[in-house]
């Protein structure tokens, strides 16, 4: 979506706000600030710069109030908005497969929208590691989360490709949840037991300035291509008694990610006042918010991707029939898949 479109998007969004008026009865929101690092980066710029309290207050919300939670990982954050613990979560696809799957009957959790796409890298320290089939008893590999995380699905995609459907966790045994700040720490240490970290930028980067570290897949080449790597999600209880704010967020998102798009350095700022820079600067910072396969879009790519493989697994009880299924009717209008 270009500038001109995504100002359009957010324009509609404010007028859909301004309808909604100031009936809401709890005006509060409630977010984390995900498990860090570029993908999650909307959300420390809307958090920066008061986005969801600007488009909030436009439209006659004035006393809303937002609490940005120190909380990440994707099971981390499920379990959070089961309890009614936070409004809102920012995750990956896989993760919030999950919850919607679990949740269709009660609490119907559903996409908002996409946050970011780009690709997850696996990198390895241990000399031997090549590639997946080079791992060996008490090789690990650092995940943000086991069996929820989009490496761990990513790598049971990789194993039922080339070893069929019932060998899909074939690799499940060597990983281990570690956030990513963790997994970049063991990484460059010497002494550390952990063999390989699957991570995003910036610590990907960070990680590739050691000379002992090389990457050895990535999402993309398993995926056929780019995908949604973040996305935010609520509950569906919680947009229809308040939808002032749900719009208000959708629509911060929106200008938070014009924002990034149109000032990359004050973006690398925002990532090293949260203390997501991974040790780089902000020049490194504002180079990695240029790659072409790093983009900000609230648009999802290829969640039926994983619906479908999850599904086909099992890991998931019910297949969605399309990626609208999964998102609510504010952004069904956009190309998703």
């Amino acid at each position: 979506m270009n500038a001109l479109a995504r100002l359009g998007s957010v324009v509609a969004l404010t007028a859909l706000l301004m309808s909604c008026g100031p009936a809401d009865t709890s005006p509060h929101v409630r977010i984390p600030v995900g498990a860090g690092g570029v993908g999650f980066l909307p959300l420390l710029v809307m958090r920066e710069h008061g986005l969801i309290e600007k488009h909030a207050a436009a439209a006659g919300l004035a006393d809303l109030t937002v609490e940005w939670i120190d909380l990440g990982g994707p099971s981390v954050m499920n379990d959070a908005l089961i309890s009614g613990s936070v409004d809102f979560i920012a995750a990956g696809p896989p993760a919030f497969l999950t919850l919607w799957d679990r949740t269709r009957d009660n609490l119907d959790v559903r996409g908002v929208a996409a946050i970011s796409a780009m690709p997850m890298y696996l990198n390895a320290r241990a000399e031997h590691l090549n590639s997946l089939e080079d791992l060996r008893d008490g090789d690990k590999i650092a995940v943000t989360a086991i069996k929820v995380s989009i490496p761990a699905i990513v790598m049971q995609m990789y194993a039922s490709e080339r070893y069929g459907a019932d060998q899909a966790t074939r690799f499940d045994p060597y990983t281990v949840a570690m956030t990513h700040p963790d997994g970049v720490i063991s990484m460059l240490a010497a002494t550390s037991d952990i063999s390989a970290h699957f991570t995003s930028p910036p610590y990907h980067q960070r990680e590739q300035q050691n000379p002992d570290v090389r990457t050895i897949l990535n999402t993309n080449e398993v995926m056929g291509g780019a995908q949604t790597f973040t996305m935010l999600s609520t509950t569906g209880a919680w947009r229809e008694a308040n939808p002032g704010p749900y719009v208000a967020v959708l629509a911060a998102l929106e200008e938070a990610i014009a924002l990034i798009e149109a000032d990359p350095l004050a973006a690398a700022d925002a990532l090293i006042a949260a203390r997501d820079d991974a040790g780089l600067t902000r020049d490194e910072l504002a180079a990695i918010l240029a790659d072409p396969d790093i983009r900000f879009t609230t648009v999802p790519e290829k969640t039926m991707r994983y619906a479908e493989f999850m599904h086909a697994i099992g890991s998931i009880e019910h297949q969605p029939a399309s990626w609208r299924d999964l998102f609510f009717p504010e952004v069904h209008d956009r190309p998703g898949n």
